[in-house]
Parts: structure tokens; C-alpha cells; sequence
């Protein structure tokens, strides 16, 4: 038998009202009152119409996730931490791989509180009225929502200095280069400035994805250069992993022929067949900053503010000194 809020109401020998605002933790009833309401309630199996509350209070609790695909490891462990860090939150996720304009529609009829845009481009996301943050590059479209920024450029900067304060001065950058997707075009900008900074000559191979095939067969471009690098930059973890078995297969050992860092910090890094040497914003707290922005967003309506978050390095066996024949006089 459905239990309703009258029937807890008669059991307790309290107001209906009363109820109401006991099981919507309302301090306007006793404490007293309040728990014995809830043992009530509990004994007597009662389940919370949600769609009534959800009327009452003009809130659904649930946040949309608009994500380009899950097929690549990092954005699907990214995914995974974001539902991790709404547990700690009242609010729900539901997620969408389709088109941003197709998910906003749907969204739109679930009623959500607030949505979560993955933006690869530097195109303008129509809000519709719903709160909204999105992740990707601050200051190319700023406007009405905040963007959480994780610092692409600075952390291959922070890449090559790493690698040149080692002794490497032959570093190749592997990745997308000049696409649309303007968080690539963040990584490439920062490998070019860090080089001209420190006088080096620039070695950008590109590759047609960031799948681990696509570094896999850029291996072969690399050691095709008129002066083959002693370390590698790859511009993604998927693409790093097959830079990683290429060079394995070709024999050449890790460090010691040649040095491998990848951009994207997750912990599937320190596992690698060679642990990376890594850098990036780390997955759990990239995922932390982009839940509690949401979330401050629906509850203030906070101002636009782009949030530029700090890359972090973490070396692992995949980096050393550059090799002793490469090194100058």
C-alpha cells in the first residue's frame, strides 16, 4: 500500500503540515518532533513522491554532462570523477554523448538544474536560461558562464622546461596541430613559446586523433628527422600510450635512448608499461573544480569567472637525463 504524508501524519498524531516540513528538514519543527517523525515515516515504508517535490521547490537536482565521447581514456575517467564528486552533493548526473545543440534540447525537457559543456571550439554555448559551465579555454569565449581553464599551454611550457633542465635539447612535441579544437591549439602555442624561450628547434609532428594508433604510427615520423630527438611531449594520454609501445617495439629503451612525457595527469599513468611522466591538472581535482562551479552557479547565480587552474608534473620512469652521446661539450 502507498503510504502518503497524511497516513504518517495520523501515525505520529501530528499536523500534516507538520510532516511536510519535518521530512523537507525544515527548522521550524523540533528536533524531537523531527526524529520521531522520521522513525515514522521509516517503520512505515514511506517513499518521497519526487516529482511533487521537485514542483514544490521548482528544482530538479539533476545536471546535465554534455561530453564529446567517452571512447578516450581520460575524458572517461574525467566523467567517472565528476559523478564521483557529485555524490558528496545533493544533485544527480545524467550524461550526453550527442551534439551540444541535440543535449541541450534534451536536457531542457528533464528540466535540469544546471549543465556541464565540454567545449573543444571557441564558438559561444547558448545558456537557454540554464545555468551552465563550461570546460575548455578561458579567454578566447568568455561571456556570461565561467569556464574552467586547465592551463593546456602553461602545462606543456612546464613540459619542456622539465625536459631541457634534464639536458634535452632535441624535444618533439606529437599531437593535433592547428585544428578547431582550441584546447590542441593550447598545447601547440605552448610548445612553440617554451622553445623560442629557450633557443631550441622545433620538432611538431602531427598526428589525425588522439587515439594511442595515432601516436603509435608517429613514432615513425619522429625518428625520421633530420636530428632525432632524445625526448618525446605527447599531447594526450591515448596517444602517449602508443608512442610508448612503438618505441618498445623498435627497441629503443625508456629512458635511456629516449625520454617520453605525456600531457593529462590520471592515475592509469603510474601503471603504463613504462610509468609517464606527467603533466596536468589532475583528474580528481579538475573534476572537484568543475562540480562545485556548477553547483555555486545554480545556488548564487555566480558571475562569469574564468578559473585558470595550476598544471602540476609528476615524474615517473619514462624521463631522464638526456643520453651521454647527445649531451654538449
Amino acid at each position: 500500500m502507498h503510504v502518503t504524508i497524511k497516513d504518517i501524519a495520523k501515525e505520529a498524531n501530528v499536523s500534516y503540515s507538520t510532516v511536510s516540513k519535518a521530512l523537507n528538514n525544515s527548522p521550524l519543527v523540533k528536533e524531537g518532533t523531527k526524529q520521531k517523525i522520521l522513525r515514522v515515516a521509516e517503520n512505515m515504508g514511506y517513499e518521497p513522491n519526487l516529482a511533487a517535490k521537485q514542483l514544490v521547490r521548482k528544482k530538479t537536482e539533476v545536471i546535465g554532462l554534455i561530453w564529446p565521447t567517452i571512447e578516450r581514456v581520460v575524458l572517461a575517467t574525467l566523467v567517472t570523477n565528476i559523478s564521483k564528486a557529485f555524490e558528496s552533493s545533493r544533485y544527480s548526473m545524467i550524461l550526453s554523448v550527442d551534439p551540444i545543440e541535440m543535449a541541450m534540447d534534451t536536457f531542457k525537457k528533464f528540466q535540469v538544474d544546471g549543465t556541464i559543456v565540454f567545449a573543444e571550439s571557441e564558438n559561444r554555448i547558448p545558456e537557454d536560461n540554464i545555468p551552465l559551465v563550461a570546460y575548455g579555454v578561458s579567454g578566447k569565449n568568455e561571456g556570461t558562464y565561467p569556464i574552467i581553464d586547465a592551463n593546456h599551454e602553461q602545462a606543456i611550457q612546464k613540459a619542456v622546461h622539465y625536459l631541457y633542465d634534464l639536458g634535452h635539447r632535441d624535444i618533439a612535441y606529437v599531437g593535433l596541430l592547428h585544428t578547431t579544437d582550441s584546447l590542441q591549439n593550447e598545447k601547440i602555442e605552448g610548445y612553440q613559446k617554451a622553445s623560442r624561450k629557450l633557443g631550441l628547434t622545433e620538432h611538431s609532428i602531427t598526428t589525425n586523433g588522439l587515439d594511442w594508433f595515432d601516436g603509435y604510427l608517429a613514432v615513425n615520423d619522429v625518428l625520421s628527422l633530420a636530428k632525432r630527438p632524445t625526448a618525446i611531449i605527447g599531447g594526450s594520454y591515448d596517444i602517449s600510450s602508443g608512442i610508448l609501445r612503438a618505441l618498445h617495439e623498435k627497441g629503443i629503451s625508456i629512458p635511456e635512448e629516449m625520454s617520453l612525457i605525456s600531457y593529462d595527469n590520471i592515475p592509469q599513468m603510474a601503471t603504463a608499461e613504462t610509468p609517464l611522466t606527467c603533466v596536468g591538472v589532475p583528474v580528481d581535482q579538475l573534476a572537484e573544480e568543475i562540480v562545485n562551479t556548477i553547483i555555486q552557479r545554480i545556488e548564487s547565480d555566480d558571475t562569469n569567472v574564468a578559473k585558470k587552474l595550476k598544471p602540476t608534473l609528476t615524474e615517473r620512469e619514462s624521463t631522464g637525463t638526456v643520453p651521454p652521446q647527445h649531451r654538449s661539450n
